[in-house]
C-alpha cells in the first residue's frame, strides 16, 4: 500500500472544474473519476485524447444519456495531475471542442503553471 501511494500524483483542481465535476451526473462522475485515477498512476486512460492545439493536455470523454460529458487535464508539470475543466458539450457545432472552452483551458493552463512555480518547494 505504501508503495502505491508513492506512485499516485497528487491532483489539483484549477478554478471551478471540482466544482464542475461535481454536478456531472454520478455515472459520469464515476467513469471520470476512474480515467483520473489512471491518470494519477502514470497510465493513459483509454477514454483520453490530446486536446488539439495543447501540448500535453488530454480531454476525457464521456458520453451519458445523450449528453456528453468532458473532462481536461495536464500531467505535463512534474508530479502533478492538474485538472484545467469540466464542461457538458453542447452539440452545436459537431465534435470540435467550443473555443470559448479552449480559451479558458488556456487560461487555467497558466494558472497551473503558476501554482505548480508558487508551490514546488513544498512537495
Amino acid at each position: 500500500m505504501n508503495d502505491l501511494l508513492r506512485t499516485v500524483k497528487p491532483t489539483v483542481f484549477v478554478g471551478s472544474s471540482k466544482k464542475d465535476l461535481r454536478a456531472f451526473p454520478a455515472a459520469v462522475r464515476s467513469e471520470i473519476g476512474q480515467s483520473l485515477f489512471e491518470a494519477q498512476l502514470g497510465e493513459h486512460p483509454r477514454n483520453a485524447k490530446p486536446l488539439k492545439g495543447l501540448s500535453g493536455v488530454l480531454e476525457i470523454r464521456d458520453n451519458f444519456d445523450g449528453d456528453t460529458y468532458r473532462t481536461v487535464y495536464t500531467t505535463r508539470l512534474e508530479g502533478v495531475l492538474y485538472v484545467l475543466h469540466a464542461f457538458q458539450k453542447k452539440s452545436t457545432g459537431g465534435i470540435a471542442t467550443p473555443q470559448r472552452h479552449i480559451d479558458l483551458v488556456r487560461q487555467r493552463l497558466r494558472d497551473a503553471e503558476a501554482i505548480h512555480k508558487a508551490t514546488k518547494g513544498d512537495r
